[in-house]
């Protein structure tokens, strides 16, 4: 774990579920006794007591996810800062499997609804347009800006819909494609180009400027179009589309920059929606 980390709160029935965002994982990682005090219906303390009796349980029957659990410093009930076992999203799901509860099953799809959150765009890109059109010009953007977004989130489909069809299925191996297109491309990996424009847990197209957006959009579009022009469909073909299609965003971006003198990829965010252009 690292300094990073941000500590957030949520909210599952009105109980709160402390939640630490990892930037570096991309990844969330739960309280297990917020959790299991949900499950149980029981206050802290009583939350704090059932998982110890669950956790040695788990233990003897050589459960792996118990092993696994991380400590975190997470502020307690008496308002100081106590060492947490803390589990991600994946083991979550197996030590809710582990404690009878009718509350099982609404927790389960609160927590993917959790990590939904982070991936809606990465990896699942249909997000209804005129949904998002409302939302964007609530936040201040500007037409043209929008246009593009929603033309690049057209693009965004199209790409991972090709993925797809050469075999690429979890949301790593969409991450990782995503990430190599990006670090061709722009220079930066999603996470450098996220810490260039100061963003922490926000999403970096809707950080982009009309530019860097279309070079992006170009990336994907072309990666895509050179994957369906060949026979083959595997992930190997998709891999060598994405450095063929980005490639060429990158060759097209370097000379722009030698004509205009002026570099693509920028520090500016929505932070000054502004200087979104």
């Amino acid at each position: 774990m690292n300094n990073k980390l941000q500590l957030l709160n949520k909210t599952f029935e009105n109980k709160k579920v402390r939640t630490v965002w990892n930037p570096d994982e991309e990844k969330y990682y739960i309280s297990v006794v917020d959790i299991v005090g949900v499950l149980t219906d029981s206050e802290y303390q009583t939350a704090r007591n059932n998982w110890k009796i669950i956790k040695y349980r788990l233990k003897k029957e050589g459960n792996e996810t118990v092993t696994k659990c991380n400590q975190l410093k997470l502020i307690s009930e008496d308002g100081k800062n106590r060492l947490t076992d803390v589990v991600d999203l994946e083991g979550m799901f197996r030590i809710i499997e582990s404690i009878p509860s009718k509350k099982a099953e609404p927790i389960k799809q609160w927590l993917a609804h959790l990590g939904k959150e982070r991936i809606d765009e990465e990896y699942d890109p249909e997000i209804t347009i005129n949904r998002a059109l409302e939302a964007y010009r609530r936040k201040g953007y500007s037409d043209e800006w929008i246009n593009q977004r929603l033309k690049a989130i057209d693009a965004r489909k199209g790409f991972t819909d090709e993925l797809k069809n050469n075999g690429v299925e979890s949301s790593r191996e969409f991450a990782d494609l995503t990430n190599l297109l990006t670090k061709i491309w722009s220079g930066y990996s999603v996470k450098e180009y996220k810490e260039y424009k100061g963003l922490t847990k926000e999403n970096l197209r809707d950080n982009m400027t009309n530019m860097e957006l279309v070079l992006n959009m170009l990336a994907e579009v072309t990666s895509t179009e050179i994957s369906k022009s060949k026979d083959e469909k595997s992930k190997d073909n998709a891999k060598d589309s994405v450095i063929e299609g980005s490639t060429i965003a990158k060759n097209t971006r370097e000379q722009i920059e030698k004509k205009t003198g002026k570099k693509i990829v920028t520090s500016k965010n929505n932070k000054n929606i502004k200087q979104i252009k």
